[in-house]
């Protein structure tokens, strides 16, 4: 793979891939990158107004032949091991966004546990967060 990405790139594109997992982009999960990109310490560094140029970099090489397995390649490669687990939260909260996880998007994770080499007891206490914070009365 000759392109790269910063960590924090790589990690907007995880969650640009998981938004587009379905095919259908939501305002809410939208809206959540955003908070997300804003608001954590991992995007503290990165300058938040070319959050767009990279959501349609990613959105570009999602369009190519083969082109999950280029992003997930490319997310690999860009990140520290450390942040495996993070690039999952990320994605479990951005499918968590509307309330609704689709097939699609369940698969996508399943990758992601298999690409990162997740501990299925992580993963499990991932999801069962934002099951907790996602909840709606």
């Amino acid at each position: 793979m000759t392109k790269s990405v910063s960590p924090q790139e790589a990690l907007i594109y995880v969650m640009v891939t998981m938004s587009a997992a379905d095919r259908t982009m939501t305002d809410n999960e939208l809206l959540r990158i955003g908070g997300i990109v804003q608001n954590l310490p991992a995007f503290r560094e990165f300058d938040t107004e070319r959050l767009v140029t990279v959501a349609e970099d990613c959105g570009a090489l999602l369009n190519e032949d083969d082109s999950l397995d280029k992003v997930l390649d490319l997310v690999a490669e860009s990140l520290p091991p450390k942040f495996y687990d993070t690039a999952y939260a990320l994605a479990v909260d951005v499918a968590a966004a509307d309330l609704d996880v689709e097939q699609e998007e369940l698969r996508l994770l399943q990758l992601l546990r298999d690409r990162f080499d997740l501990d299925p007891l992580v993963c499990a206490a991932i999801e069962r967060g934002a099951r907790a914070r996602f909840r709606t009365l």
